[in-house]
């Protein structure tokens, strides 16, 4: 009564019982099971197997060693799919094969068992993705945008999927949060990388995953986060209309945490527009505002660390910079400067920044060693940015060309041209 492969139906071998067995390679309890399915005696199935009723006996005890061509043999006869097994040829009969054969079992038994439902998303999806978010910002401050750029896109697009599993859980308001965190991380680096196109691309989704968590705050952070992105590119225009939006979003309460930052990046505007009164004005009510946020017990979330008189300082000196007020952008960076180290490409910036103060003030020479230092920077952590900053700098400058200057011209030259 030999029997061929495929007797007993496919669903058999994903029976719980069977399946725990081919895991555990307990063939004693797969061919019991196999007698059960088929109806079979003792010694029905010991001829199904090509061996004597007593034998049979043994392995159904337990008491029986069986080697890999015996089970290749058993499971031929019985009907066991060999693609469970996946057995090699014959010959292979040795004690590491034996040894591997539960490993193959459990694997392969696994691909037999049904998958579970994906499971739901619950009150840890959204936390987790913005951790991630988290932990990429922090790479940022010393990994080149270049190579994080596929990581933070992929990170979106991964925010996304899950929100489209999730868009009727009650999850949903979080996770659209976590995606808006996420595409603003994205529009950061590719900021970074002078990729303004994809920036704003990523800066607006961003915003639009906000509003549709129905976040204010989160939403009037992405706002001003684009607004001085559109300073960076030399749109202040835009960058003000940006900031009046912001300010709807909010309410007219914000926490003041967000009216010093917002008003800042406002006063930075009406100073790249050459608009001293508003921009001093501007300034005038960030000071009210960090002055109301000392009260504060912590600044509001997406704000991480509190808007202070140094944040403050950094802001002025910027202004100062474009306002032409040399004396006064040297005072405000030493400020900022003297109560926190900003991150290795900010400084960069920053150097750039200082750099055109005091070539205004006639240092030139010490101008164009901080300039010289941004291009460093720029080089070390691939960012564009920076460099962008530099030739913005070398351009808006008028003075003597000096023999440090040449020197200057030739690194900038070879820098760009992808020398050392």
């Amino acid at each position: 009564m030999t029997q061929t492969q495929g007797s007993l139906p496919p669903q058999f071998w994903s029976a719980p019982a069977v399946a725990a067995a081919l895991a555990a390679c307990d063939l004693p309890t797969v061919l019991a099971e196999v007698r059960q399915a088929n109806g079979w005696t003792q010694a029905q199935l010991a001829e199904a197997v090509g061996y004597s009723q007593s034998w049979v006996s043994k392995v159904l005890r337990g008491r029986q060693p069986l080697t890999v061509d015996q089970v290749r043999e058993i499971s031929i006869r019985i009907g066991i799919p060999l693609h469970l097994l996946r057995f090699g040829v014959r010959g292979d009969d040795d004690p590491t094969k034996r040894r591997d054969f539960g490993k193959v079992v459990a694997l392969t038994a696994l691909a037999g068992v049904a998958l579970p439902k994906r499971p739901d998303v619950d009150e840890t999806t959204a936390s987790t993705l913005t951790s991630i978010t988290g932990a990429q910002r922090r790479l940022e401050a010393t990994t080149p945008a270049r190579e994080l750029a596929r990581g933070a896109v992929a990170h979106v697009d991964l925010a996304n999927r899950i929100l489209g599993r999730a868009s009727r859980s009650p999850f949903a308001g979080d996770i659209r949060a976590g995606l808006s965190e996420a595409a603003g991380f994205a529009a950061w680096v590719h900021a970074d990388m002078q990729d303004t196109g994809t920036a704003r691309l990523y800066y607006r989704r961003a915003i639009d995953s906000a509003r549709q968590a129905e976040n204010a705050l989160l939403a009037a952070y992405m706002l001003g986060s684009l607004a001085a992105f559109e300073i960076d590119a030399d749109d202040p225009m835009l960058a003000l209309r940006l900031i009046t939006r912001a300010r709807r979003e909010i309410g007219e309460q914000p926490p003041p945490t967000a009216r010093a930052w917002l008003s800042s990046i406002e006063a930075l505007g009406h100073a790249a527009e050459l608009n001293e009164p508003a921009a001093l004005a501007a300034l005038e009510l960030a000071w009210s505002a960090v002055r109301a946020s000392e009260r504060s017990v912590a600044p509001p979330w997406p704000w991480v660390f509190p808007f202070d008189d140094a944040k403050l300082a950094g802001y002025r000196a910027l202004v100062m910079v474009r306002l032409g007020h040399p004396r006064d952008a040297v005072t405000a960076f030493s400020e900022a400067l003297s109560s926190a180290q900003p991150a290795a490409k900010q400084r960069g910036v920053l150097m750039t920044e200082i750099a055109t103060a005091k070539a205004m003030s006639g240092h030139y020479d010490e101008a164009f060693h901080l300039a010289s230092n941004a291009l460093t920077v720029g080089a070390t952590y691939g960012s564009e940015r920076v460099l962008h900053h530099v030739k913005r700098f070398r351009r808006s400058y008028g003075g003597p060309v000096t023999a440090t200057i040449r020197s200057f011209d030739e690194r900038l030259q070879s820098t760009l041209l992808g020398g050392s």
